[in-house]
C-alpha cells in the first residue's frame, strides 16, 4: 500500500512544499521555486482574486452574450460532477450565459459524481450534450498506457474530454468553451510529471491496445489547429480572475443544488483515483498530492507545517479500488504484479507532438494570449523536453 513522502533532507521551497526532486523546480536566492514565481506572475498578468481581475471577467461574459445572440445556447462548460466544473456551471446561469453542459462518458465514472451532474443540471435547466465512448474501447486504452509502462495512466480521458466540447462547440456554432480550472485551487502542475496529446494516445495504443477504438474522440494535431486557429474556439477560464475556495463553492453547491462530496481531490472517476492514490506512488514514487497542498499553502488555508504533516500520511485510498482495477481490465495478479514491476518509462520513449509543440512555442504564445489555448499549456507543453 502507498505510503506518505517524507521530505526531511530534502530542499523545500520556503513558500511552499515543492521538494528539489520536482521536476522543472528551481529557487530563487529567497528560496521561493519557480512554480510560486509562476502563480504570482498570473496573479498579477489575471488581476486574480481583485476588482480589476472580476471586471475583466465581466467584459468577457458580455462578449459571450453578444456572440452568442440568437443562438440556444452561447457557450460549452464540460462537466465531471466534480466541485470545479459543477460550480463553474453555477456560475455560468448566474451570470446570465446559456451554457450547454458537455461530458465524456467513459464507463468509470464514480456513482455520486455521476449522480451530482443529474442533480446539477436539473436544478440549473441546462442541457446536456454527452460523447459515449464504447467501454472495451475505454478500457483497452487505459490498458495499453498501463503496459507502456508510464506515469500518464488516464491522459486519453483528458484529451477526449477536451474534444468533445471543442466537438460541442462546433455543432451549435459556439465560441466559447468555459473550464472550471483555477490555478489557485488546484495549483500548477510539475513540468515533466505527466504528459498527454493525440499522438502520443494513438502511439501507446498502436503499440499495446487490442482492438479498435473508433468511438474514442481522440484530438490530433490537425484537430487542434482547426478547433484553435481556424475555428477560433477560445477557452476561458473564468476561475483564473476571480476569487475562488473550493471549499466555499462545495457549500453553495450543497446548499443550493443538493450537490454531494465524492470524498476527496480527483476521486470523481475510478481511474483517476488509483491513479492518485496507488499506481503513482507505488510505481513511480510520486505522490500528486503537493500540487494542490502547495496551492492550499500559497492561498493561506493551511500552513506550510501543516501541509509537510499531511503530505507524511497515506493517501487515502478507496477499498476495493486495486481489484477493481485488476477485473475491469481483465489482469491476473500475475499480470498486474509483473507490468506494475516494468521498468519505468515516459513519453520521451514514445512518438507525442511534444517537439513540434515546442518549434511553435511562439505561435502558442500568442494563441495563448488570445486564450484560443490555456496558458497553462503554453506553460507546460511548449517547454524544453530535457525539462
Amino acid at each position: 500500500m502507498p505510503t506518505g513522502r517524507d521530505l526531511r533532507g530534502l530542499r523545500l521551497c520556503t513558500r511552499c512544499i515543492y521538494d528539489e526532486t520536482v521536476g522543472g523546480i528551481s529557487f530563487d536566492d529567497a528560496g521561493v521555486c519557480a512554480y510560486c514565481r509562476t502563480v504570482e506572475s498570473l496573479q498579477a498578468e489575471y488581476a486574480t482574486g481583485t476588482p480589476d481581475g472580476e471586471a475583466r471577467l465581466l467584459r468577457i461574459v458580455e462578449e459571450i452574450k453578444r456572440a452568442g445572440r440568437g443562438k440556444k445556447y452561447d457557450c460549452v462548460v464540460g462537466v465531471s460532477g466534480g466541485t470545479d466544473s459543477s460550480y463553474m456551471l453555477l456560475k455560468a446561469v448566474e451570470w446570465g450565459l446559456r451554457p450547454l453542459a458537455v461530458h465524456y462518458d467513459f464507463f468509470w465514472n464514480d456513482a455520486t459524481a455521476t449522480e451530482n451532474i443529474r442533480k446539477v443540471l436539473k436544478r440549473l435547466k441546462v442541457d446536456l450534450y454527452t460523447h459515449v465512448i464504447a467501454n472495451r474501447e475505454a478500457d483497452d486504452i487505459i490498458r495499453a498506457f498501463f503496459r507502456a509502462s508510464v506515469p500518464d495512466l488516464d491522459c486519453a480521458t483528458d484529451i477526449a474530454l477536451a474534444e468533445t466540447l471543442y466537438r460541442a462547440a462546433a455543432k451549435y456554432d459556439l465560441k466559447y468553451v468555459l473550464e472550471g480550472h483555477s490555478y489557485i485551487a488546484e495549483g500548477l502542475s510539475p513540468l515533466g510529471a505527466l504528459y498527454m496529446d493525440g499522438k502520443y494516445i494513438q502511439s501507446v495504443h498502436a503499440r499495446f491496445g487490442t482492438i479498435p477504438i473508433p468511438t474514442f474522440p481522440n484530438m490530433m494535431f490537425v484537430d487542434f489547429m482547426k478547433w484553435t486557429v481556424a475555428r477560433r474556439i477560445r477557452k476561458i477560464r473564468p476561475l483564473w480572475y476571480i476569487e475562488y475556495s473550493k471549499d466555499a463553492a462545495k457549500k453553495r453547491l450543497k446548499s443550493e443544488l443538493d450537490w454531494q462530496d465524492y470524498g476527496g481531490h480527483h476521486l470523481e472517476n475510478r481511474i483517476t483515483a488509483f491513479f492518485h492514490a496507488y499506481y503513482s506512488p507505488i510505481k513511480f514514487g510520486i505522490d500528486n498530492r503537493n500540487t494542490p497542498l502547495s496551492a492550499s499553502v500559497r492561498a493561506g488555508l493551511v500552513s506550510r507545517d501543516e501541509a509537510i504533516r499531511h503530505y507524511a500520511e497515506s493517501p487515502y485510498m478507496e477499498e476495493g479500488l486495486v481489484e477493481y482495477f485488476m477485473k475491469r481490465l481483465r489482469l491476473s495478479a500475475d499480470e498486474f504484479t509483473r507490468i506494475l514491476a516494468l521498468p519505468k518509462k515516459t513519453y520521451r520513449e514514445y512518438p507525442t507532438y511534444k517537439k513540434r509543440f515546442e518549434r511553435m512555442r511562439p505561435l502558442f504564445w500568442v494563441l495563448a494570449k488570445a486564450q484560443l489555448v490555456p496558458m497553462s499549456f503554453y506553460i507546460k507543453y511548449t517547454s524544453p523536453s530535457e525539462i
